[in-house]
């Protein structure tokens, strides 16, 4: 087999396998194969360059910074959808529809809250991506887009096509991405349909690369090859386009507002956001003989879910120092019902926050749930404004040290950087004796708080110097009770170092970090003596956890504080199994349920991690494995009902 013939191979295979992953969620081969054919490839391409082909998956990661994007005319006017917000709005529609088509068909599919984009495939290659804009004119995205896992650069056809879909950014992948950014200083998006906006119009396609953005696509642009859109969603399956598989036939209104209604309910447990119900007429033939008004076609409407709001009035705002130094204000506000709950505090996120919606003490305000979830202010009521306000003071000085307050050009957050500020102190020892971290049972917030307060402890070491009078010292604190906490302090001691790693919070380091550098090193000296170099290379960590941890370990402080640690005789090595990349359950993805009577969840997690598996909270086609405990529920019988493997807790410990 020549070279070209090789590439060739390599490329079909790879691109072969990600569709199976992304679209079909059957995947056909383990990561390690996937990754040693990736190694392959990229080693032929490296060496050949002549040959790389456009669809080589390689050419979706190949990161460059662009310049600025460029407007994309669209060859036809793409329409966006008229809204309705009621079943009376909807009614009017349908009796519309039902005047000009006898008894026509619907189908009812879920609206993503993401962005609207257009794919241009020529000969079954993408050759451009653009955003909707105006309709008309929009921006060229096509370098962003390739790096979106799941949308395919080559169509199982070699077909010329314009696709137009949505993308959005999954529910997990924005918790993530807004904690790593809330580490960094920068303000956490409002929702995932902003972060999803903003990341599409990144001018680095690495940031794209790896937030971890999806699409659904749901329409032909232009002439279709389909007579319904039905049929248009399943031959974009058969391409390798992603559809979304929540949709329903009806064929009146009363079938149409009962998925209306189901999606309601389900809208909080779906892993992505939807803010409505999109209705189209079924047959692209009757969609064509309804056809446009001046923005909007007359053969589909969107449901949209209406918002809950609330109207209030901001009492005063809060100013904190988290862990990092960055300073947050809160605004504490008359209490008010708002989703089914009684809110008083608003997050205001910080200073440009507050500026761009001009808040001010004693303000009338509507809030609403940011993402359904965050309390948020969504707009000032200027007409209730009381005449004699004033804007709101920003501190210059941090509320709890009196150090002056640093906004730093690339942050919109005010930060303490005093290393001694006693806000940060004291949330790092409570981030330190955390469950996730050293799991020093009796020892939380108020605790820390009054040992801190009382000069008890300083840092992570004081902790380990405690007698039991210093303990008696404190309020609620008997014989017993300081006996049960010295107890669990000296238990921390023997941690698995891992543990250790996570608690001292070295930013960017979460606990799944923390253990992968664990099992790599083996000892936390190796790790405090590692060049960024000998960290970035291992699987998973890059070069900014690498950069972190090494300048982390370089500080004089930190130095200090280890060689107290050591001192008060904390465990130093990682403790539990290498990984068995090739035991038994290696590239398999595993799933618990159920009360486990010999094992907690957290060991059975890590034991079935040190055996290679991956653990996930969720039932889904690519669970390859399910172990079942006592009492197992919904798990269970979605598991059964796909045909998973279900081990007992016996089945586990045999192993």
């Amino acid at each position: 087999m020549n070279l070209q013939e090789e590439i060739k191979n390599l490329v079909e295979s790879l691109n072969q396998w990600a569709y199976e992953y992304y679209t079909l969620d059957k995947p056909s081969v383990l990561d390690f194969e996937y990754d040693q054919a990736y190694t392959r490839l990229v080693k032929l391409e490296s060496e050949n360059p002549s040959l790389i082909r456009e669809d080589s998956p390689t050419q979706r990661t190949g990161d460059v910074i662009l310049s600025g994007f460029e407007k994309f005319q669209h060859p036809f006017n793409l329409y966006s959808l008229a809204d309705v917000f009621s079943r009376e709005g909807l009614s009017e529609w349908e009796s519309r529809v039902c005047k000009a088509i006898p008894n026509p068909e619907y189908i009812c599919e879920l609206k993503i809250d993401g962005l609207s984009l257009s794919l241009y495939y020529e000969n079954g290659q993408l050759v451009n991506a653009a955003t909707r804009g105006d309709g008309s004119i929009g921006e060229n995205i096509t370098e962003n887009v390739k790096r979106i896992s799941d949308v395919p650069q080559t169509l199982k056809e070699k077909i010329s096509i314009v696709v137009r879909g949505e993308a959005y950014l999954p529910k997990k992948a924005f918790d993530k991405l807004n904690d790593e950014r809330e580490l960094q200083g920068l303000s956490a998006f409002a929702n995932p349909r902003n972060a999803a906006a903003g990341t599409l119009r990144q001018l680095d396609t690495s940031v794209v690369r790896k937030r971890g953005l999806a699409t659904f696509f749901y329409q032909v642009a232009g002439s279709s090859p389909k007579d319904t859109q039905e049929e248009v969603l399943e031959y974009f399956e058969e391409l390798g386009l992603v559809v979304n598989k929540e949709r329903h036939f009806a064929k009146n209104m009363d079938e149409i507002w009962s998925f209306i209604e189901q999606a309601t309910k389900r809208r909080e447990s779906l892993p992505y956001d939807i803010d409505g119900v999109v209705i189209k007429v079924n047959s692209l033939a009757e969609q064509d003989e309804l056809g446009f008004t001046v923005k909007y076609p007359r053969w589909a409407i969107a449901y949209k879910f209406p918002p809950d709001l609330a109207e209030t009035e901001i009492l005063s705002v809060e100013w904190t120092v988290g862990r990092t130094g960055v300073v947050t204000p809160t605004a504490n506000m008359k209490p008010v019902t708002l989703a089914q709950t009684t809110v008083s505090r608003a997050t205001l996120h910080n200073v440009d926050y507050i500026s761009e919606k001009d808040v001010r003490l004693k303000d009338r305000v509507i809030i609403y749930k940011a993402g359904d979830i965050i309390p948020a202010v969504e707009r000032v009521l200027f007409e209730k404004r009381p005449i004699d306000s004033v804007p709101l003071e920003v501190p210059l000085n941090c509320p709890e040290c009196n150090s002056d307050l640093i906004h730093f050009e690339d942050e919109v957050a005010l930060r303490c950087i005093n290393p001694l500020c006693p806000a940060q102190l004291r949330e790092r020892l409570i981030h330190f004796a955390s469950r996730d971290a050293m799991n020093i049972v009796g020892l939380g917030e108020k605790v820390v708080t009054q040992l801190f307060e009382k000069n008890l402890i300083k840092d992570e070491a004081d902790i380990y110097r405690l007698r039991k009078e210093d303990l008696l010292l404190l309020d609620k604190f008997g014989e017993k009770s300081a006996e049960k906490l010295l107890f669990a302090i000296d238990n921390s001691r023997g941690n698995s170092v891992e543990k250790l790693i996570f608690g001292l919070g070295i930013r960017h380091v979460g606990s799944k970090a923390a253990k992968i550098l664990a099992q790599h090193f083996g000892n936390l000296k190796k790790i405090a003596e590692a060049s960024i170099e000998e960290i970035s290379v291992i699987p998973t960590i890059g070069e900014t956890v690498a950069t972190a941890v090494s300048n982390y370990f370089n500080q004089a402080g930190s130095q200090k504080l280890m060689s107290e640690l050591q001192e008060e005789m904390l465990n130093f090595d990682f403790l539990g199994d290498p990984v068995q990349t090739g035991g038994i359950l290696a590239g398999k993805i595993v799933v618990l349920t159920g009360k486990l009577t010999s094992l907690s969840r957290n060991q059975a997690k890590e034991k079935l991690e040190n055996l290679g598996a991956t653990v996930t909270e969720s039932v889904s086609k690519k669970t390859n494995l399910l172990v079942a405990g006592e009492d197992a529920g919904s798990k269970l019988k979605k598991a059964q009902e796909l045909g998973i493997e279900i081990w007992s807790e016996s089945d586990l410990k045999a192993i």
